[in-house]
């Protein structure tokens, strides 16, 4: 399956100034694979080395920061040679050693010749629990999400739907009716499967949603797992606590977090730290609001008022056991239970193209789902999970910040009238 982190790390081995790359991201959103890969097809060589339970590797950054030494050393563990820009260093899981961490500092000073690639599932963690020395200006980084509509669509073989998809959102002509609606099933589709690589590779193998639920509770079990690591007792408790309230959290019709919707009597205090752990790993995503709708969006965000999602859609429908038929076939499935799917969907495309979460809301209830910072504007973006278009608060915000457009995501095919960019919800992996 074809990711688009690769084009990104095409980019960083073309840099004549490059710095060893740090790649942070959830467990099993397939950074060993997409790196691995990379490796294989753009180097002479590669070497690999997975830092979790190897005692031989750990004694290697154990006695000092010699970069000289430590390149030997790792050249007999490999049993290979590594030269100068023709091998690739793969630095798996490096959280576990944090002086191997720290040693990404010397190698951009002192061996900046060598290619060094480092990526860990939970390192934004243990960077802050662990007291890690962190190499500050010594590194470059990359955050991976899972595979967002553009490459599942790839990875299904409709590429060609994909091309005409973003010729369409560029001239906002609508697409043909039949591939619409073909867009719009496999859109159906990936709600359910989401974007984890092994959920994509199970449906595209069997073309069986059962299996796929497997995969996703199995990652779920993963990340309970996850919970407890770099944590006390009670603190995994709360991180647990806090996760699973997602679902709940978006169900509601005002969809910004409340710690009372954890646990009765649950204060900012006892879970804010839960909720940066699960940021720091990857499972979820924030949107702050925006006090107001100018640029730039983070001089006026406030952090008090925040909404979280999950970072994979799939996964969100399968933590609600949302039945297969409430989604492919709209069965039963509608109010806030659709909405918050969408939203949450919306949400990790965006995210997925490093665009900056942010919702506004004015004092008299009006609510905008998303705004974006496009050169010197805001623009604000509505989610509809069918096609009903009415928007109100659309219209509250445009009276108050003039934007050359407004984004409505829906059902609806592509358009343009009186101002409004109309985005067929399969097609948001375009807005940037």
């Amino acid at each position: 399956m074809r990711r688009r982190i690769e084009n990104d790390l095409s980019a960083w081995k073309s840099d004549p100034k490059k710095k060893p790359l740090i790649i942070y991201g959830a467990r099993q959103v397939g950074k060993t694979y997409s790196i691995l890969k990379f490796g294989k097809e753009n180097y002479a060589d590669m070497v690999y080395f997975n830092f979790e339970n190897n005692s031989p590797l750990s004694a290697v950054f154990e006695k000092d920061f010699d970069v000289n030494r430590i390149l030997i050393e790792l050249s007999a563990l490999s049993g290979k040679s590594i030269m100068p820009e023709q091998t690739l260093i793969f630095f798996d899981e490096i959280q576990a050693l944090p002086r191997a961490v720290t040693a990404l500092k010397y190698f951009c000073e002192n061996a900046p010749q060598y290619h060094i690639v480092a990526a860990g599932s939970l390192l934004g963690v243990s960077v802050n629990r662990e007291n890690i020395s962190f190499p500050v200006g010594k590194t470059q980084s990359l955050q991976m999400y899972p595979m967002n509509f553009y490459e599942f669509l790839l990875a299904t073989g409709n590429e060609l739907l994909l091309q005409i998809t973003e010729k369409s959102f560029e001239s906002n002509e609508p697409l043909p009716l039949p591939l619409h609606e073909k867009a719009m099933n496999l859109y159906k589709t990936y709600l359910l499967v989401g974007g984890m690589p092994e959920c994509v590779s199970e449906y595209i193998e069997k073309n069986d949603l059962d299996f796929v639920r497997v995969k996703q509770n199995n990652i779920f079990d993963d990340y309970s797992s996850d919970m407890s690591k770099y944590a006390t007792r009670a603190e995994a408790i709360r991180h647990a606590a806090t996760f699973n309230s997602i679902p709940s959290q978006l169900a509601r019709e005002n969809k910004k977090f409340q710690y009372k919707n954890i646990k009765s009597g649950a204060r900012c205090r006892q879970y804010e730290d839960s909720i940066n752990r699960l940021l720091q790993a990857g499972v979820a995503l924030k949107c702050e609001k925006a006090n107001e709708g100018k640029i730039p969006l983070a001089f006026y965000a406030d952090e008090s008022s925040f909404k979280i999602y999950m970072s994979d859609v799939g996964l969100l429908t399968a933590k609600m056991s949302v039945p297969y038929a409430a989604v492919l076939a709209d069965i039963n499935f509608g109010g806030e239970a659709k909405g918050a799917v969408t939203e949450n969907y919306v949400a990790q495309q965006l995210a997925s193209n490093n665009v900056k979460l942010y919702y506004w809301a004015s004092e008299y209830s009006a609510e905008v789902d998303f705004v974006i910072q496009q050169k010197e504007y805001a623009i604000p973006i509505e989610c509809k999970s069918s096609v009903n278009v009415r928007s109100r608060s659309l219209n509250v915000f445009s009276s108050k910040y003039p934007s050359p457009y407004v984004i409505r995501i829906s059902g609806k095919n592509f358009g343009f009238e009186n101002g409004i960019k109309s985005v067929p919800l399969y097609a948001v992996f375009c807005i940037r």
